[in-house]
């Protein structure tokens, strides 16, 4: 188990990381920001030089791989971080030197136990992306197809598990200290999130697993491609699947050489990724430019499926909901599905929370995105989450930051779309499909049958609880005794104030010996 005073140095060294860039201002004049924390941060920055304008991007960048993970993550939090943080933050490029071609060959070979010759007929030593979790290397098999061949940084599992403990352990501690605000945005969950989106991303079997499962859920899905692995050069270090010759979404100018529509390419890439949130519950979670490419066929095609979402089918029907009610102007619906999926607490109004969703959505209804976009409809719903003590969701977090990258890649391609215009036939279809009267027979004479067949075992279960009463009396019930530990426990220590108040006078020790150079 890790010391606290373990994640107390890497605490006071990632602070001052966020000091020298100004990153901790922000936390520092948050009205909602616990006292001792804001104490911690004041005493973080002594001795450093802060610019005037804060460079959160910088700041994450230059803490490492699990930082620049957490930092493009609460790009899609302004509730959490700020706006001026999330705006910041959505600039955070996933773009590290290449580690050098030797490790990386000495890391396949081990892995595979295997010459790489035996496995690839040639390979290009220079990668053709390096980011903090993984490099990509162009390759000819032996069977003489080209493909990418995805390889794990040596050692970086090791380096986000320890930062990520350090996360949950910081996490922990900022809930400990309580306050309407922080129980709210449930920081724990988020971290918990997170940690199972890196972790899957980790493992690049998982992340071969989870291009092959999107293939399946988007095969019948015109004009979008996912390329296909190849499973006996694929382990959980190593991930090799088809070379993709294209063009990256971003480039508008070779898009235009190239002939394409720019218009009907955003138009598909929003219905695609529609189509994988809300009819298949299992999309595509880091939609950037960097990872979608058009073929010379002018299919999308997409890469890189570390981080990916789901979200079950009762989560899907009530976003659906959402976003029918939003594009139609039906606010009382929405605001009605908010308090059945019990994100909203009961005891608020449901009239209000139409009214406050009618001030968000209102503005932006029939205006193209170079106006009004889904990002300032989020910053919105937000805003008015925290009035309405509305928790986080966490599986709605993904879902969140991808609408919000499918948007900006959506603009770009054609500054005039209406995202609103686009999604509203499609999800009046699946809403139709899904929820009108012959689906809603249908699940019921499921659900109800399949009650039915349940019987008989509930039936059986209740008899081993609760058997048929033998010869011997009933026991009399025992009772209650102290263990020795528990009274021992209850008798010692502090408590939790005693606890912060030595928290933090370590705390304070440490970073003053950091600050006159004592330590590393």
């Amino acid at each position: 188990m890790t010391l606290p005073a373990t994640h107390i140095r890497r605490l006071l060294g990632w602070g001052r990381t966020l000091a020298r860039h100004g990153a901790l201002r922000g936390i520092e004049n948050d009205p909602n920001t616990p006292a001792p924390v804001r104490t911690l941060c004041k005493v973080a920055r002594f001795g450093t030089i802060q610019p005037k304008t804060p460079d959160y991007a910088g700041a994450f960048r230059a803490i490492g791989p699990a930082a620049i993970k957490l930092g493009q993550t609460l790009a899609t939090r302004p509730d959490l971080v700020g706006e001026e943080a999330a705006h910041n933050l959505l600039a955070l490029q996933d773009k590290l030197p290449p580690v050098d071609f030797a490790l990386i060959r000495r890391e396949i070979e081990s892995t595979f136990g295997k010459p790489l010759e035996s496995l690839f007929a040639s390979f290009d030593p220079d990668p053709i992306g390096a980011a903090s979790v993984a490099q990509v290397h162009s390759a000819i098999t032996t069977d003489g197809r080209k493909v990418a061949v995805k390889i794990l940084r040596p050692g970086v599992r090791e380096k986000f598990t320890r930062d990520i403990e350090t996360y949950e352990w910081a996490a922990a501690h900022l809930e400990a200290l309580g306050g309407a605000e922080v129980s709210r945005l449930r920081p724990r969950m988020v971290i918990a999130n997170f940690k199972r989106w890196t972790v899957r991303e980790l493992d690049l079997r998982r992340e071969a697993a989870s291009a092959s499962e999107l293939a399946d859920t988007m095969r019948a899905h015109a004009g979008y491609r996912i390329p296909a692995i190849d499973w006996d050069r694929t382990n959980g270090r190593v991930m090799t699947l088809d070379w993709i010759d294209g063009i990256k979404i971003s480039d508008t100018a070779a898009l235009d050489a190239a002939g394409f529509d720019r218009a009907d390419l955003a138009q598909r890439l929003v219905l695609a990724f529609l189509t994988q949130a809300i009819n298949g519950g299992y999309f595509h979670a880091d939609m950037h430019q960097g990872n979608l490419f058009v073929d010379k066929e002018g299919t999308i095609v997409a890469i890189d499926f570390g981080i990916m979402g789901r979200i079950d089918r009762r989560a899907r029907q009530w976003l659906a909901e959402i976003l029918y009610g939003l594009t139609t102007g039906n606010y009382r619906r929405v605001a009605e599905i908010h308090f059945e999926a019990q994100y909203v607490p009961s005891y608020h109004s449901v009239g209000e929370f139409a009214t406050a969703l009618r001030a968000v959505g209102e503005p932006m209804r029939g205006k193209p995105v170079s106006e009004l976009s889904v990002g300032q409809m989020l910053d919105g719903l937000f805003a008015i989450t925290r009035d309405f003590d509305m928790q986080t969701q966490p599986h709605l977090l993904l879902l969140q930051k991808t609408m919000v990258m499918v948007e900006g890649i959506a603009t770009q391609l054609d500054p005039a779309i209406n995202m609103w215009e686009t999604a509203a036939p499609f999800v009046r279809s699946w809403v139709r499909d899904e929820l009108g009267p012959e689906a809603a027979i249908s699940d019921r004479i499921r659900e109800d049958t399949q009650t039915l067949l349940r019987i008989p075992d509930l039936i059986r279960r209740i008899e081993d609880r609760f058997p048929a009463k033998g010869g011997a009396p009933e026991a009399a019930p025992l009772p209650k005794v102290e263990l020795m530990w528990e009274r021992k426990r209850r008798k010692r220590g502090p408590g939790l104030l005693g606890q912060l108040v030595t928290f933090l006078a370590g705390g304070a020790l440490v970073i003053g010996t950091h600050a006159l150079g004592w330590w590393g």
